[in-house]
């Protein structure tokens, strides 16, 4: 199969509408070809007049370690062009910045799910592209996550830079259908075309990541296609005083870790609750001590995920709901435990980040009512689930 960088790369006439036009790569370490050269190189070295690059969070150069850590603007030493920051100064691309090109190629790989910051940016992108008179391609990558969805819709009102429309966490599109929805859902006017992927098979095997192309992070702790499928779910943890395995090997592949919770107790909890909801993995009880972050230098009882191998089943794997009931379970065990993290997060300073992270104060709410059953969730988040299905259908490119 091809991404969308390996076929513009390799098709002449697919590059022939860039001539004589100033180009812009909005980019990061994952932006690369089949035989893992850069897409600026290998856009450049295909005559791609290539005047500026844009970086989104974690940097062009994907250095950033954590949220709220930005990147400053610079000069590629190589090429001597600008190299813009997504995530410094600014979020959205300025009118300068603009100004450095006639089309944008986005060329970002996502991990499926909302909260991940590089469908607001394209968003953005867009909005301001819109403005400017400049054309959007969207080099396409693949989902990850394949094409499942899953989680409450963001309410209106609560947008953030991780939340950029009514959307739910786990959206099931890859980043040029869902420039095709952005478009449509706010009615943008804007010259964009996505170069589509030859061969994707969103269903078939790697349920979304082909087994021929190396896995290459697209932040620091985006490492494994394990941590991918479960990030629609473990993301949520960024929001709670429990660790997500950040200062470790392996974040965003744990349900939980804190030296103060009995990680045995909460599965079984978890297991009386809502069996049907640890389905399409295993879990398994570790440990662990964070060299940084949350609980830095403290051992960590822990739940970890595995959704690979044998153990992993695409279509009952439900990350949103497994983490969500890891919060439950815990908080029916220890009710007084100081679970949800008050903090700045992604420059929303009046809001839980756990609402900011979920749209909406709705799972908070339904982790800390001692009353409200899983089927309650179930049903709330099943009505968006199949409203979002309906609302992507005619954009759907795969």
């Amino acid at each position: 199969m091809q991404f969308g960088i390996d076929r513009l790369v390799a098709d002449p006439s697919l590059r022939a509408p860039l001539e004589g036009k100033r180009v812009a790569l909005v980019a990061h370490p994952a932006s690369v070809t089949e035989d893992l050269r850069h897409s600026l190189d290998a856009l450049i070295d295909a005559g791609v007049n290539v005047t500026s690059a844009f970086g989104p969070q974690h940097g062009l150069k994907g250095d950033k370690q954590d949220n709220m850590v930005e990147t400053a603007d610079e000069t590629d030493p190589q090429y001597g062009i600008p190299v813009f920051s997504l995530y410094g100064e600014v979020r959205r691309p300025s009118g300068q910045m603009m100004s450095s090109a006639d089309v944008f190629l986005f060329d970002l790989q996502d991990l499926g799910c909302r909260i991940y910051t590089f469908v607001t940016t394209l968003l953005y992108l867009l909005e301001e592209a819109s403005k400017a008179g400049k054309s959007v391609w969207v080099l396409d990558r693949p989902n990850p996550a394949g094409r499942p969805v899953e989680g409450t819709l963001l309410v209106p009102g609560q947008e953030s830079f991780v939340g950029a429309a009514p959307m739910p966490m786990r959206h099931g599109l890859t980043m040029g259908e869902m420039g095709h929805w952005f478009i449509a859902h706010f009615g943008l006017e804007v010259d964009y075309r996505v170069v589509e992927m030859a061969g994707w098979q969103p269903d078939g095997p790697g349920h979304g990541w082909p087994d021929s192309r190396i896995w290459i992070n697209p932040s620091p702790n985006a490492a494994n296609v394990n941590m991918a499928r479960a990030y629609a779910g473990t993301v949520m943890i960024e929001g709670a005083t429990l660790s997500e395995g950040r200062g470790t090997t392996r974040p965003l592949e744990v349900l939980f870790g804190a030296p103060d919770v009995d990680a045995k107790a909460v599965l079984a909890e978890m297991r009386r609750l809502a069996p049907e909801w640890l389905e399409g993995c295993a879990i398994r009880e570790c440990f662990f001590e964070p060299t940084f972050h949350k609980h830095a230098g403290s051992l960590c009882n822990a739940l970890m995920i595995h959704a690979e191998g044998r153990s992993y089943q695409h279509d009952t794997f439900r990350p949103w709901r497994l983490q969500a009931l890891a919060f439950k379970a815990i908080r029916n065990l220890y009710p007084d435990y100081d679970l949800w993290r008050d903090f700045p997060y992604e420059y929303e300073l009046d809001r839980l980040a756990i609402d900011v992270i979920n749209g909406g104060p709705s799972l908070r709410e339904w982790v800390d009512d001692a009353e409200s059953e899983p089927a309650y969730l179930d049903r709330i988040a099943s009505a968006d689930e199949a409203l979002w299905r309906e609302s992507i259908a005619s954009h759907l490119l795969y």
